[in-house]
């Protein structure tokens, strides 16, 4: 069981300003819904509750199916490696902290697209000149380097 966490119940309630939620607390909301939910109900809840935020903000058209499903995915992936709380998971994964974490996936101008707002989109297959591939695993899978 893990310890309350108010600011996840005022998120999922649709209380949480917009103005007052950077992305390091998109990310961490993220790893305490996870924590508690399996994914396709995080997936659900979390989506739920960014429409509500971005609507109250008047501000709807902020709202990313594909980038908030992204971001959950790369969370419970790297879930995979216990943390005992939100700061060593965050210290174990400061990748997640830039905007630009999904860039190796999607271009800039495909997440911009209206689809993406509304769907998720699949990253394209055929990556364009200035995508990187993705590793085959998160940077924090990996074994370190032998000195």
């Amino acid at each position: 069981m893990h310890p309350e966490c108010p600011e996840l119940t005022r998120f999922v309630r649709g209380e949480t300003d917009a103005a007052a939620f950077p992305h390091r607390e998109h990310v961490r909301m993220a790893f305490e819904m996870l924590r508690r939910h399996d994914f396709a109900e995080s997936v659900w809840l979390y989506s739920r509750a960014l429409r509500t935020m971005t609507a109250r903000a008047g501000r709807p058209e902020a709202f990313n199916q594909t980038v908030t499903i992204c971001f959950l995915s790369l969370v419970a992936e790297r879930m995979e490696a216990p943390a005992s709380d939100f700061e060593s998971f965050a210290g174990g994964h400061p990748d997640l902290f830039h905007k630009e974490a999904l860039a190796r996936w999607y271009p800039r101008e495909r997440l911009a697209a209206d689809i993406t707002r509304r769907i998720f989109v699949l990253p394209d297959p055929a990556l364009p000149a200035g995508c990187a591939a993705a590793p085959a695993t998160p940077p924090a899978a990996t074994a370190p380097a032998a000195r």
